[in-house]
């Protein structure tokens, strides 16, 4: 008995460790955009504590025009007042890489914990880790990412970099 509970325990572990996101794929109506990105339609997937994420990639027709890669990062909870009418929401990677993106608070100054974060080079990001995600607001608000949430993000980036 008990080493079943251990084998059945076992085996949870390492699906939760493995937790990596289905990739959704659509096409628009004309058939020159491809869109592939996590399926986040249960839940997103995890960076760390209080801070979820999914990544987008718009594949477009043609040799002229260059895959776009996005990290759209999501805070729970993060209603903060802010004194600017812009706030800086920056991703630190483990190479000093340093990936940030302003956002306009609303017209009742608070920032609804939404961002999109554009990545230029997602295979460099693929090589490095993202360490930790600052908030700049009226107190900058860390984000240290945990070794399991760092390999299931570089799971799915894969996964997105290699749909087809």
């Amino acid at each position: 008995m008990k080493k079943v509970i251990l084998i059945f325990a076992f085996l949870a572990v390492n699906i939760t460790l493995n937790a990596q996101a289905k990739v959704l794929t659509s096409v628009n109506e004309a058939g020159d955009v491809a869109t592939y990105e996590l399926d986040c339609s249960v839940q997103f997937q995890s960076l760390a504590k209080g801070l979820r994420y999914n990544i987008t990639r718009h594949e477009f027709k043609g040799t002229e025009m260059k895959n776009s890669y996005r990290l759209m990062l999501v805070m729970d909870g993060f209603y903060s007042k802010t004194l600017n009418k812009t706030m800086t929401i920056s991703a630190v990677l483990s190479d000093g890489t340093i990936i940030e993106a302003k956002k306009i608070i609303e017209d009742d100054g608070f920032f609804d914990g939404a961002c999109t974060l554009k990545i230029k080079d997602p295979k460099a990001l693929l090589e490095a880790n993202i360490v930790k995600v600052i908030v700049h607001a009226d107190k900058d608000v860390v984000y240290t990412l945990s070794a399991k949430n760092k390999e299931v993000f570089k799971k799915n980036l894969s996964n997105i970099i290699n749909a087809k």
